[in-house]
């Protein structure tokens, strides 16, 4: 069985000291034993990490006990070694660049698409209103290759500050659809989402990312793998590492 756990997480949340934030959450990881990397920005949070699963858990729940990351959410798999090769702390400008700081999603979100029902809409082919669902992904190009949803929109961008030069560009193809954003684990189609709607598009997000489909609804109308960005390179739908 494997042994390693493996979790990723993000939070839009202000941090107003993320230098000595960073500090703190490195002597922690490392006493841990932990490995992986975690981004730290004013915005929020973006961690992935792996290591024994008590300690794991246990570095997630006292995160989770300082009234900022309350509601940080992981989500989990399993992998038979260490994927991660250091554990890095990291303090950036934005936990995902997009280079629109008034882009800001803690300080509201776009609505969200659980699994289930995002199953469900695919299944019947259309939305509840009766609306034909379009799904977007906003990943980069090299990571759509590796697998995305059946008739996915890709607009083969290289670089998430991309994204919202792109969204401009294509808003009137989506008139009179839903628009479903989706990612790896939640965190890009978080501002995605936003700047679609801005652009006037009808546009929800992806409760949970690629990730958080696979968990509760496993490859239902999913071609391929999902890269993830760590030495296991992509998971299945199962959430097993490829090969």
């Amino acid at each position: 069985m494997a042994s390693v756990l493996n979790v990723s997480a993000y939070l839009f949340t202000h941090i107003a000291d993320p230098a000595e934030l960073r500090v703190v959450l490195r002597d922690r990881a490392e006493a841990a034993a932990l490995r992986g990397t975690i981004l730290l920005a004013e915005e929020g949070i973006n961690l992935f990490l792996a290591g024994a699963a008590d300690a794991v858990r246990g570095f997630v729940d006292e995160l989770r006990a300082d009234e900022r990351f309350a509601a940080l959410t992981t989500k989990e798999s399993w992998s038979d070694d260490q994927p991660f090769g250091r554990m890095l702390v990291k303090v950036k400008r934005e936990i995902i660049r997009m280079d629109r700081p008034a882009i800001r999603p803690e300080a509201g979100r776009a609505p969200a698409v659980a699994p289930a029902q995002l199953r469900r809409w695919l299944d019947q082919g259309h939305d509840d209103t009766g609306r034909e669902v379009v799904l977007l992904d906003t990943r980069n190009a090299f990571e759509v290759d590796y697998g995305t949803f059946d008739g996915a929109v890709d607009w083969r961008i290289e670089r998430f500050t991309q994204f919202p030069g792109a969204a401009a560009a294509h808003r009137d193809e989506f008139a009179g659809k839903t628009v479903v954003s989706f990612c790896t684990g939640g965190i890009r189609c978080e501002k995605a989402a936003i700047v679609l709607r801005e652009e006037g598009v009808e546009a929800y997000q992806l409760e949970g990312g690629i990730l958080g489909y696979f968990e509760h609804e496993g490859g239902a109308h999913w071609n391929g793998e999902c890269f993830v960005f760590d030495e296991r390179e992509a998971l299945t739908p199962d959430l097993t590492a490829r090969g």
